[in-house]
């Protein structure tokens, strides 16, 4: 079971400050079109290569377009022992929808 994080609850604790490290692994097209803001860029085909880029005391929130590949990422990482892991429940498109900050990189 993947613990996961809806947009509203995301954007509050961002907004409030709390110390959560945001994982896009979208590919670098994907990206192109928009991210959300001081996201680490790590695709996810390179996650099992950089593991030890990732804190363990921390909560993660992974996000990719809708979802579903940060649903498999998260449950890829818990497997690892990062029990802090979470997904963004409908990706960036549930994000961008409420109208909260996207990021254009190299803009």
């Amino acid at each position: 079971m993947v613990n996961e994080i809806d947009s509203e609850s995301l954007h509050g604790r961002l907004t409030a400050g709390e110390d959560l490290l945001l994982v896009d692994i979208r590919t670098a097209g994907e990206i192109a079109g928009g991210a959300l803001p001081a996201a680490l860029v790590l695709p996810m085909h390179l996650l099992p290569l950089r593991l030890d880029e990732l804190p363990r005391d921390r909560d993660l929130v992974l996000y990719c377009r809708s979802g579903a590949r940060s649903y498999q990422a998260c449950a890829y990482l818990m497997q690892q022992g990062f029990a802090r892991a979470l997904n963004l429940r409908g990706g960036i498109i549930a994000w961008a929808r409420h109208g909260y900050a996207i990021s254009f990189p190299g803009h």
